[in-house]
């Protein structure tokens, strides 16, 4: 897993160091930057997710790394976007009514009034088909979530997970190399971190 070095996009609100944490335990060797050019020859890449759709599109684009990451996705990187990470592969936020990078048709939308908002601690995990991402972890397993806006894709054709909180919502997308949470496997034990092994291994058979 070392000769992966996975990259970790730093765009200065992700929850960084609980992420870097969980890959140093599993023994690899990430790398933070926010260097367009660093990203684009990545050989796997991780878009830690934290903050506010809007600031985050604000920044990426800023940094120049809006389009680098969306054609790293597209010419078949493996990728794990993670929270705020899944929510700019959409096309549109409500949060500050922003434009995100549209690799998955839909919009991300403010969570319904009913349960708490934001929807904050453990839930359950409803997987929808068989992924290696997904591969020893049980169904209907327990993850940490901290939002309050939830993807909503137009078609439910890479939706690979969801959860109910007040009602049913996409908390996982896999497209190809793609890889997205809704919620932090950095935070979520000892299944958060067999994801990101999972993830790890699911880029090494694609490097």
């Amino acid at each position: 897993m070392k000769s992966l070095n996975p990259v970790i996009i730093d765009y200065r609100s992700g929850n960084l160091r609980s992420v870097i944490k969980a890959l140093e335990h599993l023994g690899a060797s990430p790398r933070v930057t926010d260097d367009p050019k660093v990203v684009a020859n990545a050989r796997t890449i991780v878009f830690p997710g934290q903050g506010a759709c809007d600031q985050a599109m604000r920044t990426i684009e800023s940094q120049g790394l809006g389009e680098v990451i969306k054609e790293s996705i597209l010419k078949g990187t493996p990728f794990l976007g993670i929270c705020v990470g899944l929510q700019l592969l959409l096309e549109r936020s409500e949060e500050g009514n922003t434009d995100c990078m549209g690799i998955i048709p839909g919009s991300v939308r403010k969570l319904p009034k009913g349960p708490k908002v934001p929807h904050m601690g453990w839930n359950n995990v409803r997987l929808l088909w068989d992924h290696p991402v997904f591969s020893g972890i049980p169904q209907n397993s327990y993850f940490y979530f901290v939002h309050s806006y939830y993807p909503e894709p137009d078609s439910w054709e890479f939706v690979s997970g969801t959860t109910f909180y007040g009602f049913e919502f996409c908390s996982a997308l896999i497209k190809g190399n793609m890889v997205a949470t809704q919620f932090h496997p950095e935070k979520s034990g000892k299944w958060g971190l067999k994801l990101y092994k999972n993830f790890l291994e699911f880029s090494e058979d694609r490097a």
